[in-house]
């Protein structure tokens, strides 16, 4: 959920699934492949896992987690990608999980066998070890207090293999914290994405994705969030407070800007908006 990085999902099971050779409107379209299509890019989020784990650790991961996984259109991405990989996607909406098990999940085939879904908070006990570990798309923001974010870090902790990664992501810039409607025209419909308050005192944000379609109609907070702004500084501590050994920024390093590069960094000049991952080690 959250902030579009991307343009369109490369997923083309489950948003193929899903074409229709009518006009979309608010009528006929699903939102969560609007979603997808949007804010998702499975592909890269997969190849920045799988360089940053080479890397770090000399081998390719195997087993991943995904924390708030919504429709585990990750998990689904990932099992695909290599025959020995296992995921586990957590999640606390009931209806989302049924979705994405419907559309993203069934149509692997046998491939489906190696990926778990599992409907409850992502504080809760898991009792499989995983090489990773993520929460993209901001979704831990849902934590509004330094105990609340530290007791879920340290649970994520107890989570990884003895080598496992964490990875999340974050956003900012000095138009992070301005009231804006930032506008992507996409396939058939225009995705909004709403920044629509923030306030300076206890950084609480409150957000809105909507998508409009041709015929004038729109689905009007297809998705909502409500969270705490956190900064870098703050997350990096609690990643170390909760028992991480490394934590590492990942900023975007390629001056095209058609064309992601996220290497570690420990100074970056500010941008009017930015995105970048966090890797902790366990």
């Amino acid at each position: 959920m959250g902030r579009s990085k991307t343009m369109l999902s490369s997923n083309k099971k489950s948003n193929g699934a899903h074409k229709r050779k009518t006009v979309l409107t608010a009528r006929n379209a699903d939102r969560h492949v609007l979603y997808q299509r949007s804010v998702q890019e499975p592909s890269a989020e997969l190849a920045f896992i799988d360089r940053v784990f080479k890397n770090v650790r000399g081998r390719r991961p195997l087993s991943l987690r995904e924390d708030f996984c919504g429709t585990a259109l990750l998990c689904a991405a990932w099992v695909d990608s290599l025959g020995k990989r296992t995921a586990t996607g957590i999640d606390i909406d009931p209806h989302v999980l049924a979705w994405g098990k419907k559309y993203n999940i069934e149509p692997l085939g046998e491939k489906k066998e190696r990926v778990k879904l599992l409907r409850q908070d992502v504080r809760a006990p898991v009792k499989t070890l995983h090489d990773v570990i993520c929460a993209f798309n901001f979704s831990y923001w849902i934590f509004r207090t330094r105990d609340e974010m530290r007791a879920y870090f340290a649970h994520v902790r107890k989570g990884l293999k003895r080598d496992g990664l964490f990875l999340l992501d974050a956003y900012g810039g000095w138009e992070a914290h301005e009231p804006m409607l930032e506008r992507s025209k996409k396939g058939g419909f225009t995705y909004v994405w709403d920044q629509h308050k923030f306030d300076p005192i206890s950084h609480e944000i409150e957000n809105h994705i909507h998508f409009l379609f041709p015929d004038g109609t729109r689905l009007h907070r297809a998705f909502s969030y409500y969270w705490r702004f956190w900064t870098l500084p703050e997350l990096r501590e609690l990643l170390s407070e909760a028992g991480f050994s490394d934590v590492d920024v990942y900023w975007d390093s390629s001056s095209d800007p058609e064309r992601d590069d996220y290497r570690p960094r420990t100074r970056a000049s500010n941008q009017p908006g930015w995105l970048a991952y966090l890797v902790a080690s366990r």
